[in-house]
């Protein structure tokens, strides 16, 4: 298949949409497809159809720059070009450039699939109203009014938000399709980097922002027993970085808070004993099953907004969201239990198979080739 992926921002693997959206593509590839790419950034690649950045006001460009992301201009004679050359054309965002590309699909008449990536809460907790239910309802129905209800198939990254999106009268075929862990992250005995001797290594991925609630991570370590011991590491960047500094500045072994490139994260998954996952909304967090398939226990919070639950194979690997005490204690719980957790990283590690990167790749093409026929 000739496949297209229209995404504002593809270059950089800087925040999780654009890294599902470069593993798939290269996914796509390796499975024998012809992959083709519109996309803000610099032309890197003879696939890659390149369109201008969106620029923004100062004040609002660095809330959506400090968040890993950025907006594209659509410029139809680009689209075009690319749209009309290709057996199928995959969205990834309900914005600007995804819009224009759309009505050119119609236009043409060329099969169309889209991805749910961002989700209502992403926005509101940016902006103070993340649990402001209306508001999110408010969301979900103009993403489906202006976008998602013009496909006939979806890809949702978990069953989680497949349900939101049926309950929020989303009438599309939607494909539950994990976004998929490679290879690389994979079982791997305890080999701690020099730095880690003789410490005790929580860890969490993600950006710094407010649905990821690492203060609420910051806060539990303060009430370990082994508060002494523990040395966190927040893997990531993002708009909340100078506030948990500082939350940070307390704790007697300083947070280690930077973003971690591929081959660096998986030295650091080595050398965790803990990993916890605090964010109060997820569509997937395909952070937390790297942690786990490396053999880490994932410690998750229970949100009503958040897929990542699913994860947890035991009752001890969920705390009630947004509670450090309850948290402080699933965390001393595994610290206690060393014998139990060696049992359980192998579970999780195994556990991990059911969403590996291959697997993902067949369901994605399998998905488009439902959309070529129906078109046909």
């Amino acid at each position: 298949m000739k496949i297209l992926i229209v995404i504002d921002q593809f270059n950089n693997s800087n925040n999780g949409t654009t890294i599902s959206a470069r593993r798939f593509a290269k996914g796509l590839q390796d499975a024998g497809n012809e992959v083709y790419v519109v996309s803000t950034g610099d032309k890197r690649d003879e696939y890659k159809f390149n369109v201008k950045e969106l620029p923004l006001l100062p004040g609002i460009s660095h809330i959506i720059k400090s968040q890993g992301m950025s907006f594209a201009i659509p410029n139809t004679e680009v689209l075009e070009k690319a749209i009309s050359s290709v057996d199928v054309v995959h969205f990834y965002m309900p914005f600007w450039l995804s819009k224009s590309g759309l009505k050119i699909c119609e236009k043409l008449k060329v099969p169309h699939t889209t991805a749910f990536h961002v989700q209502p809460e992403n926005i509101t907790y940016t902006i103070g109203l993340g649990t402001n239910t209306k508001v999110n309802d408010m969301i979900y129905t103009h993403y489906r009014d202006s976008f998602f209800n013009r496909f006939t198939h979806i890809h949702c990254p978990s069953e989680f938000i497949a349900n939101e999106l049926k309950n929020h009268g989303y009438t599309a075929k939607l494909h539950v399709i994990s976004n998929g862990v490679d290879e690389d992250f994979k079982y791997y005995p305890k080999e701690k980097l020099p730095e880690f001797k003789d410490k005790i290594v929580i860890a969490m991925i993600g950006r710094y922002s407010n649905e990821k609630r690492q203060d609420v991570l910051i806060d539990a370590i303060f009430k370990s027993k082994y508060l002494d011991k523990i040395q966190l590491v927040l893997a990531g960047k993002g708009p909340k970085e100078a506030k948990y500094k500082k939350l940070g500045e307390k704790l007697p072994i300083k947070p280690i808070m930077k973003f971690y490139d591929k081959d660096n994260l998986i030295k650091l998954l080595k050398s965790t004993d803990l990993y916890v996952h605090s964010a109060d909304a997820e569509i997937e967090a395909i952070s937390c099953i790297e942690a786990f398939a490396c053999g880490n226990v994932p410690i998750i919070a229970n949100s009503p907004n958040s897929a990542t639950k699913q994860f947890a194979l035991t009752n001890e690997s969920l705390f009630e969201a947004g509670n450090s005490d309850d948290l402080a204690n699933k965390i001393d719980f595994w610290l206690d239990n060393i014998n139990y957790r060696k049992e359980m990283e192998i579970e999780y590690a195994k556990s991990a198979e059911n969403y590996r990167l291959k697997n993902s790749i067949k369901k994605m093409e399998e998905m488009f080739e439902d959309a070529i026929r129906e078109c046909k």
